[in-house]
């Protein structure tokens, strides 16, 4: 070796410092790779991406390759060192050479390239794809050879081969997209996360509470009921008998329309048109609901408790208000629940639904137990409230102001 130039020894340790920072750097990068993008980007046609996708279905082949490649580039990178260090300071070069050379390798050939493909995997992973897949299909055999004794070892100490899984659960999708590192809008955002919190409530949680249910009761008079139907806001009415718990229907009040603009409508023709009723039990999650409605093509239901009694009703918008937020085709009698004095101080009704105020307002309002606003002061005092009363209640200040047969009726909430 002493025949060989000192200029060849420096070109070939630089070359291989440049194949150690490619292998170091190919392995974070792909490591580093987002695996939906990566399939996404795949099934676009993009050749890289395809390569780069194929590699990391076999992980086990990808860093055998890597691995091998790169151990042999830094022995014989180590040993051109030393080498050189001996042509130069001699035997002292020997015991120099390993902590210069440490210092070097960590710098080009480790820290650098990772960290640049650590920011930019892509950029670095996609282009190496090819060098990786030709050397792979040149050492293959060298590769399962190591790969098979790899197997061998970890079986000896107890150890299956593991295999990668790149699945979600609903929690870790949900954290993702709710991360500030997430690519989609805010209001995108939002209603991804919100469509996986579906699962978590039921239609207790969202429904029109069995007092707020506007419905058309066919004993009263008959000109009450007309004057109901030309007037009512909704187009879905549940119709009863009696007591709201004997129901007899659905009504569509469209189907209804033509009649009285030509004054034909009578008791027994409206009982023809009102619909079978559908009954939804309270803890049925949303997502099932809204899965329930769309394969029975229904757009109400009305929820019942275990003992078959009518505990309110439940539609398909309310839903979709998880998902999309409040709509603005509420009753003004709905919207009025909520109203804003000057000095900051929210009027609130007690019957409003505590998921519907978190939404609004931007507020943590407990639901685990309570529902309304009222249950959930009563939740917290454990007593029925007298008027004046007051609480703190996650960063809010409420008064109870009204109260009529035993619930709270209005309350006075602003931030404590």
């Amino acid at each position: 070796m002493d025949d060989v130039p000192l200029s060849f020894l420096l070109i070939l340790l630089a070359i291989l410092l440049v194949l150690s920072a490619f292998f170091s750097g190919s392995e974070t990068a792909l490591m580093a790779l987002n695996r939906y993008r990566l399939r996404h980007m795949a099934h676009e046609g993009h050749r890289g991406a395809r390569r780069t996708h194929d590699l990391l279905d076999k992980p086990d082949r990808l860093i055998g390759i890597i691995l091998l490649g790169n151990n042999l580039v830094n022995i014989s990178a180590a040993t051109v060192a030393t080498l050189i260090a001996m042509r130069l300071a001699g035997e002292l070069g020997i015991l120099i050479a390993p902590f210069v050379f440490t210092v070097v390798v960590l710098i080009f050939a480790e820290v650098a390239p990772k960290t640049l493909a650590a920011v930019r995997p892509e950029t670095i992973a996609f282009p190496a794809s090819l060098p990786l897949s030709l050397l792979l299909r040149l050492f293959y055999p060298v590769v399962a050879a190591i790969n098979a004794m790899s197997n061998l070892l970890l079986r000896v100490f107890g150890l299956k081969q593991l295999q990668r899984s790149d699945h979600l659960s609903r929690a870790e999708l949900r954290s993702m997209l709710a991360s500030p590192e997430a690519r989609s809008t805010g209001v995108y955002r939002s209603m991804l996360v919100n469509i996986l919190d579906l699962e978590h409530a039921t239609v207790q949680d969202v429904m029109v509470p069995r007092n707020d249910m506007v419905c058309l009761d066919l004993d009263d008079d008959w000109q009450t009921v007309v004057n109901q139907l030309k007037n009512s806001f909704y187009t879905r009415l549940p119709v009863y008998t009696e007591e709201i718990d004997q129901i007899a229907g659905i009504l569509h009040v469209r189907t209804v329309l033509n009649r009285l603009a030509t004054d034909t409508l009578d008791l027994k023709s409206l009982r023809k048109l009102v619909r079978r009723p559908y009954f939804v039990p309270e803890t049925t999650s949303l997502t099932q609901q809204m899965l329930e409605f769309q394969a029975r093509e229904r757009r109400m239901g009305l929820v019942v408790d275990e003992y078959g009694d009518i505990q309110g009703l439940i539609t398909l918008d309310d839903i979709l208000e998880e998902i999309v937020g409040e709509f603005t085709t509420e009753p003004r009698s709905r919207l009025r629940r909520v109203t804003k004095r000057r000095d900051g101080t929210f009027v609130i009704d007690g019957g409003e639904n505590l998921r519907s105020l978190n939404r609004r307002m931007g507020w943590n309002l407990p639901t685990e137990g309570a529902r309304t606003l009222n249950g959930l002061i009563l939740e917290q005092l454990e007593t029925i409230p007298k008027t004046g009363t007051a609480m703190d209640i996650e960063g809010l200040h409420i008064v109870v102001t009204s109260i009529e047969d035993n619930a709270i009726k209005s309350v006075d909430v602003r931030p404590a």
